[in-house]
């Protein structure tokens, strides 16, 4: 079976797949079109988000018996229509689920303990020590939206802190030890801490918008690890402003393009952004939540054994 990689990845992918027996070529740099015109060669892909695996890319694969996504989700595969032409479809939460965890509650604690701030003003020669007095983790009550690898990843790392942990997903009966499942309405009244943990996906595109966020019974804190899009940046930027929302950690943002690789999606950057970059009580981060130097590992052998369980 040859393999056609579209994006590097940790080289025991290769090495593992090559021992297994399959062909393996390398194509970091060409266009789409260009590696359409060669697809139907390959009978397998394996990809992060370097570009959107479409209808048109697909018919073009004639001969493609899988797709596998070095990443948590499959949202740059038009998934209906590759399971439809019988193509199997492998992605690896699996691999960095707890990275993303760790993240969330570094970007937790970071915002309630004011730390980005606070070491901000001390490099500047302020010493400022009421007006960086922080909170406490401690008999909060965190609410979870969305309750798949991410989200029990982040609950588990939430052991400890003696604080109240609840889940919302639209999957019945995925609570567990370490969150109790609730509905929406519930974790809307009772949440002071909002982490998303879902996919980017119809339902969920633009969910984090006024109307969202009004829903909730008092101010709450943001966690946002998972996808951009789902949050709508100006409705953000108005409830920070007007103090619905106290403080937000965000390591994916609405404006990212389709590979995560880059920022922006036209060279302005909007105002919302700018507004939003300004914040003190906003932490961002460059969409490496689930990027570190164990995930790499973890990610490449998720997807070997996954391929290998198949088609081996």
């Amino acid at each position: 079976m040859k393999i056609l990689h579209l994006d590097n990845n940790h080289p025991l992918l290769i090495n593992r797949l090559e021992s297994a027996g399959f062909s393996n070529e390398e194509d970091y740099i060409s266009s789409k079109e260009s590696v359409e015109k060669k697809i139907e060669n390959y009978e397998g892909i394996v990809i992060r988000s370097r570009f959107k695996i479409d209808k048109q890319f697909i018919d073009a694969a004639k001969n493609l018996k899988f797709i596998a996504r070095v990443g948590a989700g499959l949202e740059s595969i038009d998934i209906d229509y590759a399971q439809k032409k019988g193509i199997y479809l492998f992605a690896a939460p699996e691999g960095n689920r707890n990275a993303v965890g760790e993240h969330a509650l570094g970007m937790l604690l970071s915002l309630f303990n004011k730390l980005n701030v606070a070491n901000t003003e001390v490099k500047n020669g302020q010493w400022n020590r009421e007006a960086n007095r922080g909170v406490e983790l401690d008999g909060k009550t965190v609410g979870l939206i969305g309750y798949g690898n991410m989200g029990k990843a982040f609950a588990k790392k939430l052991q400890g802190f003696d604080c109240t942990v609840m889940c919302y997903d639209i999957k019945d009966d995925v609570g567990d030890k370490f969150a109790t499942q609730v509905s929406l309405k519930t974790l809307q009244e009772m949440a002071d801490i909002v982490s998303l943990h879902t996919p980017w996906t119809p339902l969920t595109d633009k969910m984090i918008d006024t109307q969202f966020i009004s829903s909730f019974s008092k101010p709450f804190w943001f966690i946002n690890t998972a996808r951009g899009k789902s949050v709508v940046t100006k409705d953000l930027v108005s409830a920070l402003q007007n103090g619905s929302i106290l403080g937000a950690g965000l390591d994916v943002l609405e404006y990212e393009k389709l590979s995560f690789e880059s920022l922006f999606t036209s060279e302005e950057m909007p105002k919302a952004l700018q507004q939003l970059l300004q914040m003190d009580q906003v932490l961002v981060t460059p969409h490496i939540a689930g990027w570190t130097v164990e995930s790499k590992i973890k990610l490449a052998e998720t997807i070997v054994e996954k391929i290998l369980e198949k088609f081996k």
